[in-house]
């Protein structure tokens, strides 16, 4: 392509882009618009309704800016800058001023400029630099909006994942949100039970009320009673003031009981009844209070077991499993592994002022493979580890804890072929050796006995023996 024909494709590359000036009319900046105009689209901006007006039109892409026309000068014109940028994320600005402060282009840039000049530079650069500007912040806001796009499809109120099972999950949360039917959530330990009783919450008309979370195992059963129910003074040693039960704290919201299994049948049946008039009295109280609740509860054990072995009251059984909702494990969300590793490497990557780690594809096959017993808990605790153990912008096989690579299929292909390959004559060479010899030792050196304990003919261990130098 000859020099006029490069010339013609880049003005109607950069035509599309529109640039505003902003100065004060009468100065020597407007000269700026003789070198941008071939390129750009250019207005002059030069009073404050008129600034508004650019910032608030999303076809203007730049603003190339004098910093001195506004206010006291350089300071004043970049508190403006910084306003700006907080309406127009996307928008490219370039400063200019005549000041000599050494402060002013690092308040600049803190500001959020992309550029910054002193008036005395060659404004012949400036169509180039801006230009680069523009294309460099849109392919940022291009990168950002098509990961926007992936997690709108693959996120729900806090939860990650697109598999089809966690679509079957997403579309019973919102079919339950606005109701006050009680909810049963059943999944592994580690596949975000809670998550999904918060999601509930969030989508349903509760979600400005209380929501309150009680582990039924991780208290003993001394206590869980007088936390889920509440007491009055003097109404065990120690009682030395009233204290409300979670159920009384849940007041217009929602309760949430996870491992309900493991509470204790005389807690069962005050639960029960509780479920059946919606009131609750405290311990050592004589008069019971009209508490309006959801309940939602989760469990991961087999309910229906233990209600056949009389672990579980079958009333309360059927007064908590009015809607269940099965929470999948995470060997069973086909494609959501990669999702959520992405997710938790951003997360623990920003928490701990790291840049974000790449992961070699090796590492993906390895991650995908295991079958993560521990479910999305294991997971996030695994990446949150790679994150802060290792320094390495890139993580390799040889990053990942020891039971994945045990575990997994695809981390035994990685150990066994390496990325730099192998030579496979000398591999299996390596591998004959190792069996031959073995069989020379359990037959104490005897050759046709060795042959037949490999199921070879006598002549051809011979002739691998001396082939071998065994």
């Amino acid at each position: 392509m000859g020099a006029p024909l490069r010339q013609q494709a880049n003005q109607h590359r950069t035509k599309q882009y529109s640039i505003a000036i902003v100065t004060e009319k009468g100065t020597s900046f407007p000269e700026i618009g003789r070198y941008l105009a071939p390129t750009f689209r250019t207005v002059l901006a030069s009073t404050e309704e008129q600034i508004q007006a650019v910032v608030h039109d999303f076809g203007v892409h730049g603003i190339v800016f004098n910093l001195d026309c506004i206010g006291e000068g350089a300071a004043d014109g970049i508190e403006v800058l910084q306003e700006i940028r907080k309406l127009r994320e996307d928008m490219v600005l370039v400063a200019l001023t005549k000041s000599t402060n050494s402060e002013i282009p690092l308040k600049a840039s803190q500001a959020g400029v992309d550029e910054f000049f002193l008036d005395s530079m060659d404004f012949s650069q400036l169509p180039g630099v801006v230009l680069g500007a523009i294309e460099k912040r849109a392919l940022q806001f291009e990168g950002r909006w098509l990961l926007d796009q992936v997690e709108s499809k693959s996120a729900f109120c806090g939860l990650i994942g697109g598999s089809e099972a966690m679509q079957k999950v997403y579309g019973a949360i919102q079919a339950v949100a606005d109701s006050n039917v009680t909810v049963l959530l059943r999944g592994e330990s580690g596949v975000g039970k809670e998550l999904v009783a918060q999601a509930i919450v969030q989508s349903g008309n509760r979600q400005d009320k209380p929501f309150v979370c009680l582990n039924c195992s991780a208290l003993p059963e001394t206590l869980i009673e007088s936390e889920l129910f509440g007491y009055e003074r003097g109404a065990f040693t120690g009682a030395d003031g009233a204290k409300p039960g979670l159920i009384e704290m849940a007041h217009g919201g929602t309760l949430f009981l996870d491992e309900i299994t493991t509470l204790n049948h005389p807690l069962q049946s005050k639960l029960l009844r509780i479920l059946q008039d919606r009131t609750v009295q405290r311990l050592g109280g004589r008069s019971s209070r009209k508490i309006d609740f959801r309940l939602i509860t989760a469990t991961n054990d087999d309910l229906e077991e233990m209600m056949r072995q009389g672990r579980f009251r079958e009333d309360l059984y059927y007064r908590i499993n009015v809607v269940p909702i099965a929470v999948p494990p995470l060997r069973e969300r086909e494609g959501d592994v990669a999702l959520l590793v992405e997710h938790f490497l951003r997360i623990y990557c920003t928490a701990n002022k790291k840049p974000i780690k790449q992961l070699q594809p090796d590492v993906m096959h390895i991650l995908e493979d295991y079958p993560w017993p521990g479910n999305v808990r294991e997971l996030e605790n695994v990446m949150q580890r790679m994150v802060v153990i290792n320094d390495v912008p890139v993580i390799t096989p040889q990053h990942l804890p020891h039971q994945l690579l045990r575990s997994s299929a695809a981390s035994q292909e990685a150990i066994l072929i390496p990325e730099e390959g192998v030579d496979f004559d000398a591999e299996m060479e390596k591998i004959q050796i190792a069996y031959l010899n073995a069989a020379l030792r359990r037959t104490d050196g005897r050759k046709s006995a060795a042959a037949a304990l490999l199921n070879i003919d006598p002549q051809r261990m011979k002739y691998l023996c001396r082939k071998l130098k065994l």
